[in-house]
């Protein structure tokens, strides 16, 4: 599956102020592309409060997906639901009600677009993903805890995110956000694993994409005082598999006790060397 991003726009917001009474509905809301506005010959003093924000829209597709969205500042604020045939709206309650109408229509005619660019792009453009993993508390033995994969700066998407405790694939407890863009036109996502860490537990995050890049193996330094990190990268003859792991370990830092948690670590990096199958 493959995505291609293809618009992205600045625009300015322009309230019409008056010194003298009009009537409210006459406030004027002008929204305008990478331009300038004037208005001269007024019989009343005007002034003009103008802010700068980014926009963007986001076109993705392959032969099985589509994608459609629009947001601002970094934010969605509406994306296409092509499998209930509407568009939805993900502005916050506490905003004023907005329609976007015409937008999924317009996102139809995007897709076949979209379609007839694809290959042309993809050929043109891949770039392999960046990935971290990190704990969402301070990692406390037989505590509940989350780790968090931060998958970015690949394109296009998708990306195959997969996780195991002790080399064993796990599914339960596992999360997967929506593809954000970034502003360089690609994208990151995050996924998340629950769970509750027994000493010399290892938990690996393994990123399935398309992009290629060199292999390599290497041992990160220690996170924190019970943590240990390591990253090892596998070339596949479809794809590049990303794989980072947490080692749980007791607060004891001995050296031959660390040593011989590297080693594991290091035979550990050496299993990873396949990519998943049916990528």
């Amino acid at each position: 599956m493959q995505f291609i991003s293809v618009i992205k726009a600045e625009f300015s917001v322009s309230l019409l102020q008056s010194s003298v009474p009009y009537d409210p509905s006459e406030i004027i809301l002008i929204f305008y592309f990478s331009g300038t506005l004037g208005i001269s010959n007024l019989s009343f003093d005007v002034s003009f409060i103008s802010a700068e924000h980014k926009d963007f829209s986001i076109t993705g597709c392959s032969e099985t997906e589509k994608e459609s969205m629009t947001g601002s500042d970094g934010e969605e604020v509406w994306h296409a639901d092509f499998n209930q045939k509407t568009g939805v709206v993900t502005l916050p309650d506490f905003a004023d009600p907005t329609s976007f109408p015409g937008f999924y229509e317009v996102s139809l005619g995007d897709q076949e677009v979209c379609k007839q660019n694809l290959a042309v792009l993809i050929k043109a453009y891949k770039k392999p993903p960046e990935t971290s993993i990190y704990p969402r508390n301070d990692v406390q033995l037989a505590v509940e805890n989350t780790l968090i994969c931060h998958v970015t700066g690949f394109f296009p998407p998708p990306v195959n995110v997969s996780w195991t405790k002790n080399n064993v694939v796990v599914t339960e407890g596992v999360s997967l956000s929506q593809y954000r863009p970034r502003s360089d036109g690609t994208f990151h996502v995050f996924s998340s694993l629950k769970i509750t860490p027994e000493e010399r537990d290892i938990y690996s995050c393994t990123v399935n994409h398309r992009a290629r890049v060199p292999e390599v193996a290497a041992v990160l330094p220690s996170v924190g005082p019970a943590v240990f990190c390591g990253v090892g990268l596998t070339l596949g003859l479809l794809g590049v598999a990303t794989g980072l792991f947490f080692l749980i370990k007791a607060t004891t830092t001995d050296t031959p006790d660390m040593a011989k948690n590297i080693k594991h670590l290091m035979q550990w990096t050496q299993s990873i060397k396949t990519v998943p199958p049916g990528f």
